[in-house]
């Protein structure tokens, strides 16, 4: 069986570049009592684990940061931010990540996904972690349209793992 790209990658003791959205830096401090967002946590916890231990990149982005501060409940909130402390690289919005967020827009993405997903771009992070089923179905049917692969925290940390 050929390995993917990924499981190579690793295997090559390369580090990978990853973004998470807002939905993931969230997943650990949402209600625990269902598996799904329990292993979903899990994963967002081992990707952050690669990267204080293994050198991998995690990449924020202003949009990012301005999400977090936008979370109404204020423990959660200080939760989530104190998580950002290990962000290692932070994309500044600039004119060239809003046209191309406007691109990805017009792709029929949301205005929030859209940003994510140009810093996510422009860092040439190697994937944009999500929970968000909908935005994961509609980047499996524009993959096409974008540079970066968009793919659940669980299932990347299965590839690579």
């Amino acid at each position: 069986m050929a390995k993917s790209r990924a499981a190579k990658k690793r295997s090559e003791g390369v580090h990978f570049r990853v973004y998470l959205d807002a939905c993931c830096v969230n997943r650990p401090f949402d209600d625990q009592e269902q598996d799904r967002i329990r292993l979903e946590s899990e994963a967002v916890y081992l990707v952050l684990r690669h990267v204080q231990v293994h050198g991998w990149t995690w990449v924020g982005s202003d949009i990012l940061k301005h999400e977090i501060l936008a979370i109404p409940d204020l423990v959660k909130r200080e939760q989530v931010q104190a998580l950002l402390e290990a962000v290692t690289e932070t994309v500044q919005l600039s004119k060239r990540t809003l046209l191309r967020a406007g691109a990805v827009e017009s792709k029929g993405f949301s205005g929030q996904d859209a940003l994510h997903l140009a810093c996510a771009e422009q860092a040439e992070a190697d994937v944009f972690l999500t929970t968000d089923d909908r935005l994961l179905r509609r980047a499996v049917r524009r993959r096409r349209d974008l540079s970066v692969r968009v793919a659940n925290p669980v299932d990347w940390i299965r590839e690579v793992g």
